[in-house]
C-alpha cells in the first residue's frame, strides 16, 4: 500500500532578537550551512515529506542567496508579523492537503524516527505534537522574579515541533483565534482554544530550538553526531 505524503509549513519570517546577531538566526552558519538549510534539507529527506511551504519576511534579503532557494519542492509565501500569521499564510497556499505539519525554522536536529511516530496520528482523527516531559524542578516566579512556589512537574511537557493537525481544522482555529485576539504561541494552542484534542508524542530532547548563541554549539554537536551515524 502506498504511504501518504505530507506538506510542512516552516514559518521563517522572524528576526531572532534573542540571538543578538546581525541577521535573523535562521541564516547563521552551522556546520557548513545556514541553520535554515539544515532544517529544510532534513525535512525533505524524509520519504513522506514531499513539499515545504516557507513563510519569509517580505523584505528578506538572504534566502535568494542560498543554493536551496530554487528547489522545486519549496513554495514561498509572505510571512506575517506573528507566527500564527505566517502559518495561516502557509495554510492558505495549500489546496489538496488533509493534514499538515508545522515545523520551526530553527530546529535542525529533528529525528526522522520521531517524525515517523508523529505521522502515525494521520491514521486516526486526533492531531498532536512532539513533546518531551519536563525533567527539571519547575519554579513559578512572582512579578519581582522571586520564587512564588514550586510547580508539580508530573504532567508538564515541553512542546516541540513539528506539530501535526488536519489542515482545515487548524486553518479554522487560527483564523478564529486571530479574529478574537487570542494569544497564539503555537499551533497546538490554537487547537486547544478551539476545543480540539491534542495528542502528545514523546520525542528526543536533541530536537532543540536554536534561540540563544549557546544553542548553536549544541545544535552543531547533535548534527555532527547524526552525520557520523549516517556515514
Amino acid at each position: 500500500m502506498q504511504m501518504s505524503c505530507f506538506t510542512v509549513i516552516v514559518p521563517a519570517a522572524g528576526v531572532g532578537k534573542r540571538m543578538g546577531a546581525g541577521k535573523p538566526k535562521q541564516y547563521l552558519a552551522l556546520a557548513g550551512k545556514t541553520l535554515l538549510e539544515h532544517t529544510l534539507e532534513n525535512l525533505i529527506s524524509h520519504p513522506r515529506i514531499e513539499r515545504i511551504v516557507l513563510a519569509l519576511h517580505p523584505q528578506d534579503p538572504y534566502f535568494d542567496e542560498l543554493p536551496v532557494a530554487d528547489a522545486p519542492w519549496i513554495t514561498r509565501v509572505q510571512g506575517g508579523k506573528e507566527r500564527a500569521d505566517s502559518v495561516l499564510a502557509g495554510l492558505q497556499a495549500l489546496s489538496d492537503q488533509d493534514w499538515v505539519l508545522v515545523h520551526d525554522a530553527a530546529r535542525p536536529c529533528l529525528s526522522h524516527g520521531d517524525l515517523d511516530k508523529l505521522l502515525l496520528l494521520s491514521e486516526g482523527a486526533v492531531g498532536g505534537i512532539l513533546a518531551t516531559p519536563v525533567r527539571d524542578t519547575m519554579k513559578r516566579a512572582d512579578a519581582y522574579r522571586m520564587v512564588a512556589r514550586t510547580e508539580d512537574r508530573s504532567n508538564l511537557w515541553h512542546a516541540l515541533t513539528p506539530q501535526f493537525f488536519p489542515a482545515k481544522a487548524l486553518t479554522d482555529a487560527l483564523q478564529n483565534a486571530l479574529t478574537q485576539g487570542v494569544n497564539i504561541t503555537d499551533e497546538a494552542s490554537a487547537m486547544e482554544w478551539a476545543n480540539h484534542p491534542v495528542h502528545l508524542v514523546e520525542g528526543c530532547s536533541s530536537n532543540i530550538k536554536v534561540t540563544r548563541p549557546e544553542d548553536l554549539a549544541l545544535a552543531e554537536f547533535y548534527l555532527k553526531q547524526k552525520f557520523r551515524e549516517a556515514s
